[in-house]
């Protein structure tokens, strides 16, 4: 039994190479190309992209357009930088003697892909090193800054305080949370011309927030907005009830137009994630190709 399991073995399993059967130096080499053509190729395609789009209005290329332009530019840096990778690293690769055919096959394009994960790798390294440096700077000089408006800031609500201004409690009371349910405790039912109109235009600011976040404002809040409105400006109820409908409308639209542009932002940034994987696995795929390609040109011509 154990000479019929060593015959089969002499005749199934002849000696194992001494060498591993991946060619690390071919990849790496490849791999580098095909990272500097990526990276040569993303900037190119910034150049291009932003002289395309234009600041002023119904000139150069729409958003739409811009997309698939990215999205085409992509799949074209992939395939590129890939294939010129991939067959880089097929014809570099030591040359496998006394090994069937399907064997190469397989171990070129087992090439190609790690030659093309190596490169993705580099250039993912690379895009993260520059974002965290523009990061590192943007960070910088908006701590600088800060730090100066703070300055200024706090010399001032110290002058504030000095003088005994009520301002500044009033614009701190608008900014901290429950305020509209505040001003709903402390509304008088009678509206004043005399009171401050500072205060009066902050109120009337929270109430539409306050009507937009909540979907409509209330008809006490209508009423409230069109006395105090008339108060303030000495027209007609009337006349303050129609420019109280109309600032509602404006508030409303504008939150509208705000949150379709959010979903379009959310569409475009989903629509350019998933084509972003779709030309990588393009580019995994032209690299085994090329590989394949070029192991098989250079064991013609080795």
């Amino acid at each position: 039994m154990d000479t019929l399991t060593q015959s089969r073995a002499g005749v199934l399993a002849p000696g194992e190479a001494s060498v591993s059967a991946v060619t690390w130096p071919a990849i790496f080499g490849g791999a580098s190309v095909a990272a500097a053509t990526t990276i040569v190729l993303l900037a190119l395609g910034s150049g291009l992209g932003l002289a395309a789009v234009s600041p002023w209005r119904d000139t150069g290329a729409s958003a739409t357009g811009l997309a698939w332009m990215t999205i085409a530019w992509l799949i074209i840096v992939q395939w590129l930088s890939s294939g010129v990778g991939g067959y880089l690293a097929g014809r570099l690769r030591t040359k496998w003697a006394n090994t069937h055919t399907h064997e190469v096959f397989f171990r070129d394009t087992a090439h190609g892909f790690i030659t093309w994960a190596v490169g993705t790798i580099l250039v993912a390294g690379f895009l993260a090193s520059a974002v965290g440096s523009a990061l590192s700077g943007g960070v910088h000089a908006a701590a600088t800054i800060g730090a100066g408006a703070a300055a200024g800031a706090g010399a001032g609500a110290a002058g504030a305080a000095a003088g005994g201004s009520t301002q500044g409690a009033g614009t701190s009371m608008g900014s901290a949370p429950g305020t509209y349910d505040m001003d709903l405790l402390f509304r008088s039912s009678q509206t004043t011309s005399g009171a401050p109109t500072t205060d009066g235009r902050a109120e009337a600011a929270r109430i539409l927030a306050n009507g937009v976040a909540t979907g409509d404002v209330p008809t006490t809040d209508r009423a409230y907005l069109a006395e105090l409105v008339a108060a303030r400006t000495g027209i007609s109820t009337e006349d303050a009830q129609k420019r109280v409908d109309v600032a509602i409308a404006q508030a409303k639209a504008a939150d509208i137009k705000a949150r379709q542009a959010a979903d379009t932002a959310r569409k475009a940034a989903a629509e350019t994630s998933i084509f972003t994987a779709l030309s990588m696995l393009v580019g995994a795929f032209i690299a085994c190709v090329a590989a394949a390609l070029g192991g098989q040109r250079r064991d013609l011509h080795a």
